[in-house]
């Protein structure tokens, strides 16, 4: 049976997957041994979606969230070396029914007081928005020195799970998000990144990106 599973965790924006059933080609699957994945687990990239997610061959389980166990340190780094910019496809251009919207990119860093304080990363966040603005700040600085990018960083370090795509969000109008992202992301110009904006969800850094 297919379920929908929620992709961005931003109010009255959805993007709906089903669970991936496709068998991956052998050179797609990776030996989980530095993954941080219990017993029987792995990665496997879905070729329909262009995304990573987690294969159990002995249950025949497919999920895009990493299962119970799992070492989320180990995973992250596993992910930003394996999952990185080569991997993700550019989506369609805004030519086809995207006018008067924006695509854009993210990093949300969350904390206990977050409107949903879990993510892929962690089950139950319990740092202070103090302590979220501190690690968001130090994000901001290497993204802006240029030792990485908003991108390559959210693949390991956002707590929403558009870091699948590198932060991704593809494209969204007005209406779409809370209103302070929507209010920073519009105001940007492609190619800008925002500095710290404050929402219900946690705190983020926003890439335009169209």
């Amino acid at each position: 049976m297919r379920a929908p599973v929620v992709y961005v965790n931003l109010p009255r924006y959805f993007l709906y997957h089903a669970l991936p059933t496709e068998p991956a080609p052998a050179q797609q699957n990776a030996t989980m041994s530095d993954a941080g994945l219990p017993a029987g687990w792995e990665v496997r990239h879905s070729t329909s979606k262009n995304l990573p997610y987690y294969f159990n061959a002995s249950q025949a389980v497919s999920r895009w969230e990493p299962p119970q166990g799992t070492d989320t340190d180990k995973l992250k780094n596993y992910m930003a070396r394996n999952h990185s910019a080569s991997e993700i496809k550019p989506e369609p251009s805004a030519a086809n029914g995207n006018e008067g919207k924006i695509r854009a990119a993210h990093l949300l860093v969350k904390h206990k007081d977050s409107r949903r304080p879990s993510s892929w990363r962690e089950a139950d966040i319990t740092r202070t928005k103090e302590e979220a603005m501190s690690i968001i700040l130090a994000h901001e600085q290497r993204i802006r020195s240029g030792q990485t990018t908003l991108g390559n960083l959210a693949v390991s370090e956002s707590d929403c799970s558009s870091a699948r795509k590198m932060g991704d969000l593809g494209y969204f109008g007005k209406g779409d998000m809370q209103k302070e992202f929507e209010d920073a992301a519009f105001n940007l110009k492609p190619g800008e990144i925002s500095h710290v904006v404050e929402t219900a969800s946690g705190l983020h850094l926003i890439e335009r990106i169209e």
